[in-house]
């Protein structure tokens, strides 16, 4: 018998091997899944843009910025949006390589296409400002734990939160949410202050949501 394996007569060894952690897998999907789950989750980013439009609101992020500055300009989002996340992408291509790089291009350019695009054919006449408050917290909440989930991101500030939660563990939603208290405080004084408190529901309902679901050991594809 194997001396290095415990027996039903040895009380000082245990009956069992320790648990040993396995590292998981990184997720691996077709080209078909990334294409349709970034286009899915693009199409959700950029609803949840056009329902804060609707309202006169903002958000965090890059996206955030750059709803700040169309107000404040009469610049067009979708384009302020895009030239605010060129930088980023150098950064995207140096911590996390080619493949993060090129669907953080296509993504940005998505929702920047998608939220021009929405425009006409979703016109919103009245909406109250709490309520597109929460149906873009969820929305597009759900839309970057997708983009995440297919290692793609809306630029700026997601490629940074990302960044810090893969080498140092601080989630990706507490992250932004340090991040969106500075643009928030920015903010009142661009905007009136009841948007701004109404925004930052919203804003805070997206980095709960990313934060309570975007973990490694969840949805593990393999």
């Amino acid at each position: 018998m194997n001396a290095d394996l415990p027996t039903p007569d040895d009380p000082e060894r245990p009956a069992h091997p320790p648990h040993v952690d396995v590292p998981l897998a990184e997720p691996r999907y077709s080209l078909f899944e990334d294409l349709q789950g970034i286009l899915l989750a693009s199409l959700q980013a950029a609803l949840g843009i056009h329902l804060l439009r609707a309202a006169g609101l903002m958000t965090g992020g890059t996206a955030g910025l750059a709803l700040v500055i169309a107000y404040a300009t009469g610049w067009n989002f979708s384009v302020t949006f895009f030239l605010i996340n060129i930088p980023f992408f150098g950064i995207a291509f140096w911590a996390r390589g080619a493949v993060f790089f090129v669907k953080s291009i296509a993504t940005v350019t998505l929702v920047s296409l998608m939220a021009e695009a929405i425009k006409p054919l979703l016109q919103i006449a009245t909406i109250h400002p709490g309520a597109a408050a929460v149906l873009f917290g969820v929305s597009a909440g759900v839309g970057l734990l997708g983009l995440f989930r297919h290692s793609g991101s809306l630029g700026g500030i997601s490629i940074i939160a990302l960044i810090l939660q893969d080498r140092f563990n601080f989630r990706a939603g507490y992250t932004q949410l340090i991040h969106d208290g500075v643009l928030f405080l920015a903010a009142f004084l661009i905007l009136p202050a009841d948007r701004v408190l109404w925004s930052l529901l919203g804003a805070l309902i997206l980095n709960l949501v990313i934060a309570f679901n975007h973990r490694r050991d969840w949805y593990v594809v393999t």
